[in-house]
């Protein structure tokens, strides 16, 4: 299993080639992809249309998704606590919630957005990954 975070998924559906696209189609085709409920959600917010949103909807409600609870929630505000501290501001504090995500499910996570790197660097049991072997 391996968590997929929004960047990758905007980019497989723009048709993009660069190697987190080519990584997550080979996970989709070992049914390896996993979800969360905040990447679902901000897949969803940029459809284009309501036709659009259904399309999404129904594409990517079939794919497996972990699921916080209430102790990840508060795990991901410490997590961008301690990178506040050490002057480290995530764009968004969904990426927080993501990382904490991949860390307590201890999957790695497939991204292309630098804030991951800079997580890692406070967090460094999160597993980022940029190329799947082989």
């Amino acid at each position: 299993m391996v968590l997929v975070d929004t960047t990758v998924w905007i980019n497989w559906l723009r048709n993009s080639q660069d190697s987190a696209v080519l990584s997550l189609d080979k996970l989709l085709e070992e049914g390896d992809a996993v979800l969360a409920p905040v990447i679902l959600q901000e897949i969803l917010q940029g459809a284009a249309s309501a036709a659009a949103l259904i399309t999404l909807r129904e594409q990517f409600e079939a794919l497996p998704m972990l699921l916080p609870d209430a102790a990840t929630y508060a795990e991901a505000g410490a997590l961008h606590a301690r990178c506040r501290w050490q002057g480290i501001t995530p764009r968004s504090p969904h990426d927080c919630l993501i990382a904490r995500l991949a860390f307590e499910n201890k999957v790695p996570l497939l991204h292309d957005d630098r804030d991951f790197e800079y997580i890692t660097s406070i967090e460094p049991g999160l597993l980022a990954w940029q190329d799947l072997p082989g």
